[in-house]
């Protein structure tokens, strides 16, 4: 099952179940209303409902899609969790993490799928970094590698956009040149874990400007998404809706400094989740 956000004609935001090219509101179904984050928790029990619901399917090319989750608790992303990212930071000169290293987005840089990332004012080191986005479904804490997918919602399709000088050298952690505003693109929708045999093989697929720039799938993690979950929640404990993003392969344009631009249009997509398209404009 896959469900999105929308706004119709200016209208408030929705909910729809989508179906191919288009999609079937679903927020009037009792119990859903229009937070996807507020029904997580509940949603296996209103699985029959949105499925059952038959009504006037409206084209998405009539809708915006927004931010599936618009209100996490907790937006994190893990650094260097790729086998042949973590070998292209080490070639750039960046240390290699020998655990789990972990930083906060700040919820406040959350993007539509198909909105503008602005390059700031402040930086031209704008880059990209497609992930696998693992939205939590229920209150966890202590949850073992076994058991860590039975507290998985679904997924979704991140660019964790960063502003390099900023990550590397204006900041001691990572969460200010990872939290510009516009710079957490997720989306296009939610697809619920069943529809997804192994989420530690999807392809993953970003381009800029239609030129491949990252081509890899998700079975090269050094810590697959159960063993993040184990680790996270001997911290703290996971909420529903709460987004990891849970690592980039190789192919960001830091190494080489090839920066995004004004103009440029990046779209990132994952097999079985769909894909996020963005332009990029300076900020205002």
């Amino acid at each position: 099952m896959k469900i999105a956000r929308y706004r119709q004609d200016g209208g408030p935001a929705r909910l729809g179940r989508v179906e191919g090219d288009s999609l079937v509101d679903i927020s009037d179904i009792p119990g859903v209303g229009t937070s996807l984050r507020a029904i997580l928790p509940e949603l296996p029990a209103l699985r029959g409902a949105i499925e059952a619901v038959d009504g006037a399917r409206i084209p998405l090319s009539r809708v915006t899609l927004e931010a599936p989750i618009d209100d996490p608790q907790k937006f994190l992303g893990i650094g260097m969790n790729y086998k042949e990212h973590a070998e292209e930071a080490r070639a750039a000169g960046i240390p290699i993490p020998t655990s789990q290293m972990w930083f906060n987005k700040q919820v406040s840089c959350l993007n539509s799928p198909f909105g503008d990332i602005e390059r700031p004012r402040v930086s031209e080191a704008l880059d990209y970094e497609i992930e696998l986005g693992v939205v939590i479904g229920q209150t966890c804490r202590h949850v073992s590698a076994e058991d860590a997918r039975s507290v998985i919602a679904g997924y979704l399709v991140v660019n964790d956009v960063s502003v390099r000088d900023w990550l590397q050298k204006r900041s001691p952690t990572f969460t200010l040149g990872k939290s510009f505003d516009t710079h957490g693109p997720i989306g296009p929708w939610l697809t619920t874990d069943d529809e997804i045999d192994d989420p530690l093989d999807l392809h993953m697929r970003l381009t800029v400007n239609g030129e491949v720039r990252q081509d890899f799938a998700t079975n090269d993690m050094i810590y697959d998404i159960y063993e993040q979950i184990a680790y996270l929640t001997q911290v703290m404990t996971l909420m529903p809706g709460d987004i990891l993003a849970t690592g980039t392969p190789a192919g960001i344009g830091a190494p080489t400094q090839n920066w995004l631009v004004p103009g440029d249009v990046v779209r990132a997509e994952i097999a079985g989740l769909g894909a996020i398209e963005n332009r990029v404009v300076d900020e205002a």
